[in-house]
């Protein structure tokens, strides 16, 4: 008998601070401490696909609040979304983020007839253009260079995937900061 009650005793401290662990585990991960609401960051619904702009400003996502698929651009200095108009349509994907340096231009895939095509938006104009209207293959993951001059994405043109490099030309309006220099390219 006295055997039974040590072990039981030795058995108690363990069987506390296992209950302890796990109350101060829920508490921690309480839903209270995550922002929530229309302009908050983070939300009840998924949040992915993170793109951050080369000054480090802003971040664009792809959320699934408001019951829509769509692409979400964060300002982090005001801790504010910010209206993109004109990129988000009805009955369309917008994925794959990805923005220059002061987060004017947004490269990213949509859907054009049932395919991916690489779109770049562009905050300025407000104004949305397909850049790969073309391509007979699938396209994936497009990124902008800082300056917004470059974009590069994934194609299966080829039957494989590879990497293509699209030149938007030297006579766009680059994206670069306040009283930066520009040097042409060689």
């Amino acid at each position: 008998m006295k055997k039974f009650t040590s072990t039981f005793w030795l058995q108690r401290p363990i069987h506390w601070s296992l209950v302890f662990s796990l109350i101060s585990l829920l508490i921690a991960c309480n839903s209270n401490n995550i922002p929530v609401g229309p302009t908050s960051l983070n939300s009840r619904y998924t949040e992915e696909q993170p793109g951050l702009s080369g000054n480090g400003r802003f971040l664009a996502f792809v959320s699934n609040r408001n019951g829509n698929h769509q692409l979400l651009l964060y300002n982090l200095e005001e801790q504010r979304l910010i209206r993109i108009p004109g990129l988000n349509r009805p009955e369309t994907i917008a994925e794959s983020p990805s923005l220059s340096y002061t987060g004017r231009y947004i490269a990213y895939i949509t859907s054009d007839q049932g395919r991916p095509v690489v779109a770049l938006y562009d905050r300025a104009t407000q104004q949305s253009q397909i850049l790969t209207p073309t391509y007979r293959g699938w396209v994936r993951k497009p990124n902008i260079s800082p300056d917004g001059r470059y974009v590069v994405f994934e194609t299966a043109s080829r039957g494989q995937w590879d990497i293509e490099v699209l030149d938007r030309g030297p006579n766009i309006e680059l994206d670069i900061p306040n009283g930066a220099t520009v040097s042409s390219p060689p």
